[in-house]
């Protein structure tokens, strides 16, 4: 069926009046992403042209997202915004607290005794707020979007990073925090800097060992991981249209690991096909009627170069399987180098184990193809020398691969089958031997491979490739492994060479399901009660920041500095961490562990400047907090890498940490640091950070003079009586500037509802 189709046709009925606006006050031809986001301006047609990278715009997404790890964060806080219904179409997927360990069923049942303290918050909840309900084991929140949600010219916005893997049907889909979910839920306009163009021009058509998967590997080979920092990415060209629609999710999904704003395709006929697979004709038909508005007017396409900050331009017809890692997902290497990269690099080429999932590759396309090599393998009489495991995107994508015989063949193959869930992607895994932390090797199609992401292992490097070359190295159990000319030898002692995988768009006899696993909220909620125990250790009701004291901060302890790559993951971890998703207290026992701290090498331990002795970071910076003393944090590069997960702002605001001055931030963070009223502040000279000494008390200067575009000044006091001035810059614009002196954005909501 087809989802709040009357919106849809709403938002396709203002598409030709807002387009032509946007043209008149743009002046020029409109790339797809111009199109998308001048329809969904806030004010309604466009009035003035918006700078790139510059102007802040309020706009007006279609719909909202999340899972239930973010889920509970973003509903606590909107259950404090005062409003009886969200005001646009939401949903939430359980998805994230299913820990993959025996197989779908033994897993799902025990994740649904172990949460389900949270499964019936977050279901009542969703019943009582008029949001859709996806229940646990109905599928990975973003291809359940792409199967009944995205459409092609909507604006979405999700508490996942990976939310832009709707792009794939022609949306643009941003990840944010529970802080802007809560916002565009209450009715409120949704702020993002207009964001940059990057192009990325397809030609060529993908054959044999090729996957859409190389694609964007390649793409983030070039761009690195902060490549594509306040941009969007548009794929275009005769490339792009011969991919599928899954294929250009799968594109999409993984832009995140460039830290991309969001990627997208015009709409094309790989999606009218998928839209009508999935039972939306209606979307379809409606998209048919002004699909000329759903890409990029001629001239751009023609002229890539005049319209776009950034051009790359691919064949995909030479394009190469591929595999990037370890630790970091724009580590790109082709398969015909990777045993000359492990050598020299002392990889482990034993490969331990092959993976097949994650929202980047979970289609009925992947697993067909991934399972044609499998298939592959059963009829040459080869055995896997890996262990493997699948992942189905969604019950839809699971029960069409069981009755197709898909499943069969990866069990002929001895592979375990989970649950539609996200799993080892997000650290849900409990890896038999994990703990004793030996070196090893994995491979996964999935989209991130920081350290102890999958298994908690700091010492399991992790690749990530296509479904089908997962297949291919499990079945070796070689990293080095080239499938295009290496041979392996069988049971019988031939030597084999697998055929190329093959496998269909779209099931052939189409999808189908027998319970998607979908919950309707109630017409009327106002009677469903939603209750929190008090002393629950999984769920706890907000209370408000405080709002700021109206002062310049001084005093301030640096809590740490970090070395390196510091994301999300090593902010606030995932793994078993996620059952305290909905207790800020509790999970803000997690702040900050995985941050390498830069004057002892070490990880959680940190110099306590009240006692001189060294600690757990958390433990540290609640001592500060009991004797009412502010901190900061200092860190490297693209700070806050990775997920959007909002706790990484929130645990710090909560513990106490006033400030994070950082060489450069990752978008999301950056912007939910802000949400919550902290600040989030980068050196103006990025040499600045060696000055940075362990015992040092910071004073931040400026703030009752706080605005935009004016750099605030830190005074380092160091232990030895000396002190020394630095200039900190910010991206705060004037409401931004609200929210830090309110406390924190749901401050002013709550303020405005009383």
């Amino acid at each position: 069926m087809a989802f709040d189709i009357d919106m849809i046709k709403k938002v396709y009925s203002q598409y030709d009046e807002r387009v032509n606006a946007a043209r008149q006050v743009v002046n020029k031809p409109l790339t797809l992403s111009e199109k998308i986001l001048y329809t969904h301006l806030w004010d309604g047609n466009a009035t003035e042209a918006y700078e790139r990278g510059k102007s802040y715009v309020d706009f007006a997404p279609d719909r909202v997202a999340m899972q239930d790890a973010t889920a509970q964060m973003a509903l606590l806080q909107f259950m404090q915004a005062g409003r009886p219904k969200v005001a646009v179409p939401s949903t939430v997927h359980c998805d994230h607290l299913i820990q993959a360990r025996d197989g779908a069923a033994e897993d799902l049942n025990r994740a649904k005794n172990e949460s389900s303290e949270v499964f019936n918050f977050l279901s009542s909840v969703s019943n009582k707020y008029g949001i859709g309900f996806w229940k646990p084991g109905a599928g990975i929140i973003h291809q359940v979007v792409l199967e009944n949600y995205a459409f092609p010219g909507g604006m979405m916005i999700g508490t996942d990073s990976h939310t832009v893997n709707a792009g794939g049907l022609g949306m643009v889909a941003i990840g944010v925090g529970g802080a802007d979910a809560c916002d565009v839920m209450a009715g409120l306009p949704w702020e993002l800097k207009f964001p940059k163009l990057i192009g990325v021009k397809l030609t060529g058509k993908l054959s044999g060992w090729a996957a859409p998967k190389d694609v964007i590997l390649k793409v983030a080979g070039i761009l690195t991981v902060k490549g594509g920092t306040g941009a969007i990415v548009e794929y275009f060209g005769e490339g792009a249209e011969s991919l599928s629609c899954t294929g250009k999710g799968t594109i999409c999904n993984m832009g995140a690991e460039i830290g991309a704003t969001t990627s997208t395709f015009g709409y094309d006929s790989s999606m009218e096909r998928y839209l009508r697979a999935t039972d939306r004709a209606e979307v379809a038909d409606a998209a048919n009627a002004i699909k000329e508005h759903l890409t990029a007017d001629p001239e751009v396409y023609a002229n890539p170069e005049q319209y776009f900050d950034q051009l790359i331009e691919i064949n995909l017809s030479e394009l190469e399987p591929s595999l990037n890692g370890p630790f970091t997902p724009d580590l790109y290497t082709p398969i015909s180098r990777m045993r000359e990269e492990a050598g020299k690099n002392g990889w482990p080429t034993k490969v331990e184990w092959g993976l097949i999932g994650s929202c980047t590759n979970s289609s009925y396309e992947d697993l067909s193809r991934a399972a044609s090599i499998a298939r592959q393998a059963v009829e040459k009489g080869l055995v896997t020398k890996a262990e493997f495991g699948i992942n189905p995107g969604s019950e839809q994508v699971r029960f069409t691969a069981d009755r197709d015989g898909l499943l069969k063949t990866f069990e002929d193959l001895n592979a375990t089958i989970f649950t539609n869930a996200c799993g080892p992607c997000i650290g849900m895994w409990d890896r038999a031997g994990a703990e004793k932390q030996e070196k090893n090797t994995i491979v996964h199609s999935f989209n991130r491979n920081f350290a102890k992401r999958a298994d908690g292992n700091p010492n399991t490097f992790a690749f990530v490739t296509s479904p089908e070359m997962v297949a291919a190295i499990a079945i070796s159990g070689d990293l080095g492994f080239n499938p295009l000319v290496d041979t392996l030898t069988n049971k019988d002692g031939e030597q084999i060479k697998l055929d190329p995988p093959t496998g269909d768009e779209l099931p052939e006899k189409g999808f189908a399901v027998d319970d998607p696993g979908y919950q309707a909220p109630a017409e009327d909620g106002s009677k469903v009660e939603v209750d929190v125990d008090p002393n629950s250790d999984r769920l706890q009701l907000l209370e408000p920041f405080a709002a700021w004291e109206g002062t310049d901060l001084k005093g301030l302890k640096l809590l740490i500095k970090a070395k390196g790559k510091c994301t999300t993951d090593h902010i606030s971890m995932a793994g078993p961490w996620l059952k305290y998703r909905g207790h800020l207290d509790n999970i803000s026992n997690n702040m900050l562990i995985g941050a390498v701290n830069y004057f002892n090498e070490k990880t959680d331990n940190v110099k306590n400047q009240l006692t001189g002795e060294y600690g757990p970071v958390p433990a540290t910076q609640r001592d500060y907090k009991a004797e009412g003393i502010g901190s900061i944090v200092v860190g490297d590069e693209n700070y806050g890498e990775g997920s959007s997960r909002e706790h990484a702002a929130m645990e710090p605001r909560h513990l106490g940490v006033r400030a994070v001055l950082v060489k450069s931030f990752a978008r999301i963070h950056e912007t939910n640091l802000k949400k919550q009223g902290m600040l989030g502040l980068t050196f103006d000279n990025k040499d600045d950070y060696d000055k940075i000494q362990e015992d040092d008390t910071i004073d931040i200067i400026g703030l009752t003079e706080f605005a935009p575009n004016k750099p605030l000044t830190l005074v380092l006091h160091h232990a030895d009586g000396t002190s020394e001035e630095i200039l900190a810059n910010h991206t705060y614009n004037e409401q931004q500037i609200g929210w830090f002196k309110a406390g924190g954005a749901l401050n002013i909501i709550r303020a405005n509802q009383s």
